[in-house]
């Protein structure tokens, strides 16, 4: 096993994305920068017995397009959504797969809650006609790791395939394990992100447990970090980013959207189901991606932010924000784009290509739903930021006390 290149860089050198805010990264980057929310009534199940009915649905996309009829029909629809974004991050990376490549090109998918629509189809199959009607295919699908199995089957590589479960996390976490593996040197590019559907039973779940917006009995919506918030909506989607060594990507001609300066993961002591007390592990997490990177708190220009409008984990963020970059209205811009594409839990990959995106365009999306801040920070609300971003960090907050931060930088 290769030991770890500390004096190695790590870069971002395509995004792929299939979203709500739009498939790939041309629609996904205008309806980002205009602020444009793609929260809606949702249509593909009936939501009217329930007291929630807003989410972040991908439209309009067609998995054909992206996936070999004979691999599409092996798939469930998670796997569709990963499959699409890897194919796209590839083709934005300008990587195509071959005999020469395809032993060192993997992918590492995070996952909070895996394909739940298949997961309640066989469950029903199972008690009203017994275990013989169950498709023997569906069951494969079952499992977390089948959309990082189908991305290797539909794409031919054959390097690391790794999913991982960090509940809210699962995105970011699954980024920073492919940059240990590059910095190992057990690849030449990894694919990373995270994907998540939103389905029937799911979204019940989550009205259930009052997870979702309206917690309160207030109106239903999304608004990050806002004094009148009320809950998350629920989201889905994929976002994967593709990952290599700088002296790979140059070796090959390929031109960085930014760079992976550095990361941090902690704990903090939460049931599975609730959040921690304080932002104690938040603000170990940044601290540790600060030392990694070998970067002050000044030094960051943007924090693309894990609020999602839940009372709980805006709060324990924004603490976190003015215990570290200080309460300034004209410090760090803060944007989150929870309120445009809702709470999918598996958002990492999504927001990782937003902030890539940010950094290469050199500006910071609107937070929709943010009218009244919670705490004086220098959060954007109705329009994008126009502004020269040297440093962002990409925060990640989870109920069960995991929080993960990543160090995104222009490349120098």
């Amino acid at each position: 096993m290769s030991e770890m290149d500390a004096d190695k860089r790590i870069v971002v050198t395509g995004v792929g994305m299939v979203t709500p805010l739009g498939i790939g990264k041309e629609r996904f980057s205008e309806n980002l920068f205009q602020g444009n929310s793609s929260i809606r009534e949702i249509e593909s199940f009936d939501t009217s017995r329930l007291p929630s009915h807003l989410g972040a649905e991908v439209r309009d996309f067609s998995p054909q397009d992206f996936i070999s009829t004979k691999n599409f029909r092996r798939m469930d629809r998670l796997s569709q959504l990963a499959v699409a974004s890897a194919r796209l991050a590839l083709e934005d990376a300008q990587i195509v797969v071959d005999s020469g490549n395809r032993d060192r090109i993997g992918i590492i998918l995070g996952t909070a809650f895996g394909p739940t629509d298949l997961k309640i189809q066989c469950t029903r199959i199972l008690f009203t006609r017994g275990p013989a009607k169950i498709n023997p295919s569906l069951v494969p699908n079952s499992v977390l790791n089948a959309p990082a199995g189908h991305a290797s089957i539909e794409l031919g590589f054959r390097g690391i395939n790794t999913t991982v479960n960090h509940q809210s996390t699962s995105g970011e976490a699954a980024l920073v394990y492919a940059a240990m593996e590059l910095l190992r040197g057990t690849a030449d590019v990894v694919l990373a992100g995270g994907a998540e559907i939103l389905s029937e039973f799911f979204f019940e779940t989550l009205v259930r447990f009052r997870a979702v917006s309206p917690v309160d009995g207030r109106v239903e919506g999304a608004h990050p970090f806002d004094v009148h918030r009320n809950g998350p909506v629920g989201g889905e989607g994929c976002g994967i980013v593709c990952l290599e060594s700088l002296e790979h990507a140059v070796k090959r001609g390929a031109v960085p959207y930014c760079e992976i300066r550095g990361w941090g993961m902690s704990s903090s002591p939460a049931n599975p189901t609730d959040w921690p007390r304080d932002a104690k592990g938040t603000m170990l997490a940044v601290s540790r991606a600060l030392k990694s990177a070998e970067l002050a708190p000044d030094d960051i220009d943007t924090i693309q932010a894990a609020g999602n409008g839940g009372e709980n984990p805006d709060r324990i963020e924004a603490e976190a924000c003015c215990s570290l970059f200080g309460a300034n209205p004209a410090g760090t811009v803060i944007s989150s784009v929870k309120g445009a594409l809702g709470e999918s839990f598996s958002s990492g990959g999504m927001r990782a290509a937003a902030l890539a995106l940010s950094i290469r365009e050199g500006k910071v999306p609107p937070t929709p739903g943010l009218v009244h801040p919670i705490v004086p920070l220098s959060f954007t609300s109705g329009e994008a930021k126009n502004m020269n971003i040297r440093h962002g960090l990409l925060n990640a907050v989870s109920h069960g006390g995991t929080n993960v931060s990543i160090i995104m930088s222009r490349v120098e």
